[in-house]
């Protein structure tokens, strides 16, 4: 609860020794003050009281307008703390002024609408569903930019840790988008730079295993046995494709058409990042593609079936739907055929990437071409992958290690008894007296 008084600000004396009245809010031990627009000499002043004495010749008006303004400002106070637990001490200041705050959930929504009419669909569901669990913590309160400080972000951290039970890569990964939210209302001076909490919040991640297979997993998946034109089949036959061509990405695959293939290369603009990408195929990627062509196959044709070009993926919200929907069942199937030929790995369908990846750095591609190939914005994405290299590397390096022999046991002349053995031993030299004189 916020405390109010009427007090003297002495620092702000004037000429004519009149002291200026303020009203002091405190919330949170946080003190602000407000000008009353009023002042009086503090002779005149009842501190204790709150009120201007009756020595002064307009102590009744000067009294009524204090009053006034004080129970204007507390009802202000009453209304923002009742709506918002957070309501910051500024915010109060702000409203007694008659500024209004900036609201964030609707300002958040509007800016994520801007995702939505580009189609990025997948980056404004994320957003979206940061925003809704957000405004689930604090209960439909009026929250507000400047209500969204570092002690807020510590206790939101919290709740998601035992609420849902998030890991701190969760938990980062939202509240970089928070971030990114409170950064366009600074563009937009809705919010001053130096009240972005997250100058002072510091975000951190954790290590995550990749999961990838080698060479013999990888062979074992590919070989094992499957009912053709099934869709196991087929999601099998998909993802094998993705560690020999590149690790391309499934929103990718799934939308290849035979007009992207000319029979040595695949030439596809990646949807995540919008790069331009021309990949030459290896000799069992380009064989994978020839199971799916017929005499009826057409440039507009999708390569694997999945798709039906007869939906309207124009509307990218359609589009996003089916492969999020075509995603999941593959997922599904890929984990299950990994386990009937007992690898003993969980593996989903990015898996592939991470495959191609680790594959291409351990045959000597040079990771700038890596990095090309997968569609990576930058090098640094890349070289997660050389570090799982370079550790295989390490490892097969043991091999040079040199373990050392026992030591070989002295030789024995198997003819020798106790007898002779003394006899061979030698003799220990005679040392010379010490009378003995030596000759120069």
């Amino acid at each position: 609860m916020a405390s109010t008084k009427v007090m003297l600000i002495f620092n702000k004396i004037k000429k004519n020794n009149e002291v200026p009245l303020y009203l002091r809010i405190i919330k949170d031990r946080k003190p602000k003050y407000v000008s009353l627009g009023v002042a009086v000499e503090e002779k005149y002043w009842d501190d204790k009281k709150q009120v201007v004495k009756k020595a002064h010749p307009n102590h009744e008006r000067m009294n009524n307008y204090i009053q006034h303004k004080k129970t204007e400002a507390m009802d202000v106070v009453l209304d923002l703390i009742t709506d918002s637990k957070y309501v910051e001490v500024k915010t109060l200041k702000n409203a007694i002024h008659g500024l209004s705050p900036i609201e964030f959930f609707p300002f958040a929504l509007k800016y994520i609408k801007v995702y939505e009419n580009k189609g990025q669909i997948g980056t404004y569901n994320k957003f979206h569903a940061v925003i809704s669990k957000m405004q689930k913590y604090v209960d439909g309160a009026n929250f507000t930019l400047t209500d969204l400080t570092l002690n807020f972000l510590k206790q939101y951290e919290t709740y998601c840790r035992k609420e849902y039970k998030n890991s701190l890569n969760t938990i980062t990964s939202n509240f970089k988008c928070i971030r990114r939210i409170l950064n366009e209302a600074i563009l937009q001076d809705k919010l001053p730079y130096e009240k972005n909490p997250f100058l002072k919040y510091k975000m951190t991640t954790e290590k995550t295993e990749i999961v990838f297979l080698t060479e013999e997993e990888l062979a074992i998946l590919e070989n094992y046995s499957l009912k053709p034109g099934t869709m196991k089949d087929h999601h099998r036959n998909l993802y094998i494709f993705a560690c020999y061509a590149g690790g391309i990405r499934i929103s990718d695959l799934l939308q290849l058409k035979w007009e992207n293939y000319d029979g040595q290369h695949i030439l596809l603009n990646t949807q995540k990042t919008g790069s331009v990408v021309s990949i030459l195929l290896p000799s069992k990627a380009r064989a994978m593609l020839e199971k799916y062509k017929t005499p009826d196959s057409k440039n507009d044709d999708f390569i694997f079936p999945f798709l039906d070009k007869s939906d309207n993926f124009n509307d990218p919200k359609i589009l996003h739907k089916r492969i999020s929907s075509c995603t999941a069942y593959m997922n599904t199937n890929i984990d299950e055929i990994a386990k009937a030929a007992e690898i003993k790995k969980h593996i989903h369908f990015h898996t592939s990437r991470h495959t191609w990846a680790t594959r291409a750095l351990r045959k000597g591609m040079r990771i700038e071409y890596v990095s090309k190939l997968m569609g990576h914005t930058s090098i640094r994405t890349t070289q997660v992958y050389a570090k799982i290299v370079n550790a295989d590397l390490d490892k097969a390096m043991e091999v040079f290690e040199e373990i050392p022999e026992p030591p070989a046991e002295p030789l024995q002349n198997p003819e020798a008894t106790p007898e002779t053995e003394k006899k061979i031993l030698p003799k220990k030299p005679v040392k010379p007296s010490r009378k003995a004189k030596t000759s120069v």
